[in-house]
């Protein structure tokens, strides 16, 4: 554990590099079917969230990904192309909009997370549970500064 404390740029460097090779990974696995429906990565982001978080409003979807409403804008209306979102009035207030996977959504959805949640899961398994909770806790420390 000492070894930690004393971390050298080559080694942050590395872990940059697994950071940025575990996405690309996890990515590449929900790119084929993304393929199929002519969207891309950022609209995979967008579907996984609404997933997560049923009803959420264009401003929590604008705080979690960090994209100008220009950019989810697009990704928006791309899905709406493919015909699976729903929009929804706020109960308290009208000027909300809720949004929501329909069924078409929810099966995209489903057949990208069973993709990635292959390798994940792969991974997981493979470690034993002090292994899955550091890694939780540092994924955890890295997103949260």
């Amino acid at each position: 554990m000492k070894k930690l404390l004393y971390l050298e740029d080559q080694q942050l460097k590395q872990y940059i590099e697994k950071i940025f090779m575990g996405y690309r990974e996890t990515v590449a696995d929900a790119k084929k079917i993304l393929d199929k429906y002519s969207i891309g990565i950022a609209h995979n982001k967008v579907i996984h969230l609404i997933s997560l978080y049923e009803g959420i409003t264009i401003s929590e979807l604008l705080k979690k990904l960090k994209v100008t409403k220009q950019s989810l804008n697009r990704v928006l209306n791309d899905l709406n192309k493919i015909k699976i979102l729903i929009y929804k009035q706020g109960n308290k207030d009208s000027r909300l909009r809720h949004i929501y996977l329909n069924e078409k959504g929810n099966n995209l959805y489903n057949e990208i997370f069973f993709q990635q949640k292959k390798r994940i899961y792969n991974a997981l398994r493979k470690s034993n549970s002090e292994t899955v909770i550091n890694f939780n806790n540092l994924i955890e420390k890295i997103i949260n500064g």
